[in-house]
Order: structure tokens, then sequence, then C-alpha cells
């Protein structure tokens, strides 16, 4: 907490219940919002996608239609940890620490899989070190590039037809917060992310400034 926090108002339990009763309210429509956007994001259209980029896994040479395992679809992290770079990102290293078990996606027949271009043995150091089992690859054939990736992250969702493969969805930026628990959690609290972008007097940091991989704090 900084100097700067503002702490909410006091208020009787009566008070207290009207105000959230409000909140409510709109939280619902806020719920009802993002029910529609869902929607509208299913019913994008598709565009067909190379299903032989290879990528370098554990078990060998792979392609993108091997990373589905036999599942329908398939989401991609697009991870920034370059060839050489000792630790990956520490944003998208936080994103990954909330990745949960892939058991869930797996029952509604859908693989999860983190890509990177720096070589397999690199991912595999940075992996140990975070304690991480989700699968990795190491990218090739200039996949991420072909994905809109320049040296940054994203998030990518195939679907599989048969032995086709279709791109279809996007997103990067603000659009990863959606997939990050930890943010979900603050935003319950009086505190929030205590970021200065949320209100005044809630904090000075910038968004995503004090994110840091896991063993560093």
């Amino acid at each position: 907490m900084t100097e700067t926090t503002t702490l909410p108002d006091i208020v009787s339990q009566d008070d207290w219940q009207i105000a959230r009763d409000a909140l409510l309210a709109k939280e619902k429509e806020l719920t009802r919002a993002a029910d529609a956007i869902a929607a509208q994001r299913r019913r994008l259209p598709m565009v067909r996608f190379d299903a032989g980029y290879e990528f370098e896994g554990p078990q060998g040479r792979v392609s993108l239609l091997d990373l589905f395992e036999g599942r329908r679809q398939l989401i991609v992290y697009h991870f920034m940890l370059a060839p050489g770079q000792e630790a990956g990102c520490p944003g998208c290293s936080f994103l990954v620490d909330n990745i949960g078990h892939l058991a869930h996606l797996h029952a509604r027949d859908t693989t999860l899989s983190v890509v990177a271009p720096a070589p397999l043995p690199e991912i595999e150091r940075y992996k140990e070190r975070m304690g991480w089992t989700v699968p990795w690859v190491s990218t090739r054939d200039g996949f991420n590039a072909d994905c809109g990736i320049d040296g940054g992250f994203g998030v990518s969702v195939f679907l599989r037809d048969g032995d086709d493969v279709f791109r279809t969805y996007f997103t990067t930026a603000r659009g990863g917060d959606q997939l990050v628990g930890t943010l979900r959690y603050l935003d319950l609290t009086p505190l929030g992310r205590q970021e200065a972008w949320e209100e005044s007097s809630r904090g000075t940091d910038g968004p995503g400034h004090w994110w840091k991989r896991h063993d560093e704090y």
C-alpha cells in the first residue's frame, strides 16, 4: 500500500448492501455484454492455415497439425523468449504461471501449446527454472511472423477439420489480460492492481510494470 492510496468510505451494513446491489446490476450487464462478445468471437470467419509448419519439441520435429494432439481446437501462446536469452519475458512468464490444469481444456477437445523462437534446450532450461509442465515447442519456418508476431507476444486459436487447419482468432496487448487469473483476483479487491491507470490514488505503477518472474519477487 502506498502513501497515495485512498481507502473506501466506511458505511453501515445497510448502505454497503445498497451499494453492492447497484454494482451487482452493472456486473450482470458486463457479464451479458461479455457473453455477446464471446458469441461474436465464435462466429468470426476463419482462414485456412498451413498445417505443415514445423516445430522442435521434446519428441523431435512436429507439425502444426501434430500440436493438436488429435483434438479439434488448438490455442497457441506466442512466448517472448528469443535465441540466446537466459530468461523469458516477465509478462509472458506471468501469463504462463496462470495457466491452469490442462485436463479441463482437453475435456472440451482443446489443446494448448506455448511456442517460442529460442532453441529447445534453452526453452527446457527456462521451463525447469520456472517449474512449468505446459507443452512448449521451438518455432520454425516463420510461423510467428506469419501469425503477425514480430518479436512480441500474442495468442492464436486454430481449428482442425480433418487434416485441414484454420486460424480463427488472434489477440495481443491488453487482450492477454483475459488469460491471467491473478489479475481477475486483484480486480475484486479495493486496492485493485495498484496501477496508476485504474483511477487516481490507487497506485503509481504503469500497466504490468510490477510483474516479475515468480522467483524474483
